[in-house]
């Protein structure tokens, strides 16, 4: 047995339905939609969620939580402990990208204090926690905020 030889079982396959091909075709007139209403109609259909004007589910149910995520500034976060291990002198977000750490469409990086550091680096980035500069510091390096990531100086009117 081969795959071009097997065949669909009888009556497996249905033969497509020819709408509005007049009276005679057996769905013609209405083409299967019945009279009037809604759904008879070109464009009538019911929303998802919508239960024929009844209170729906989805008002029913208590609505917890608060979402944040039109205004929330989101950074991809890379910790001191895994800088040690680029072996770079001076890092910035395109090291990052290469070594595999932050997503080349994150657009802003923080570097958290978790881990060690026993080199001088100096690290580019957009946000630093008070821990990683103190541990980026200590041994020697510095941190460097980018340029684009200090908020603008609002203007007097």
């Amino acid at each position: 047995m081969k795959l071009h030889t097997l065949s669909n079982p009888k009556g497996a396959k249905h033969s497509r339905k020819r709408l509005g091909c007049g009276v005679g075709s057996g769905h013609g007139k209405t083409s299967g939609r019945g009279h009037k209403g809604a759904k008879a109609r070109s464009g009538g259909h019911v929303r998802a969620g919508f239960e024929g004007g009844q209170m729906p589910l989805y008002r029913k149910l208590p609505h917890r939580g608060f979402n944040n995520k039109n205004w929330a500034v989101e950074y991809a976060v890379v910790n001191v402990g895994d800088l040690e291990n680029l072996g770079l002198d001076e890092i910035s977000r395109e090291d990052l990208v290469v070594a595999g750490l932050v997503r080349a469409s994150s657009d802003l990086v923080k570097i958290l204090g978790n881990g060690d550091l026993s080199k001088k680096i100096v690290v580019k980035a957009d946000k630093f926690s008070a821990s990683a500069v103190k541990k980026i510091e200590a041994a020697g390096g510095k941190a460097v905020l980018n340029e684009a990531a200090k908020p603008a100086e609002k203007s007097e009117k």
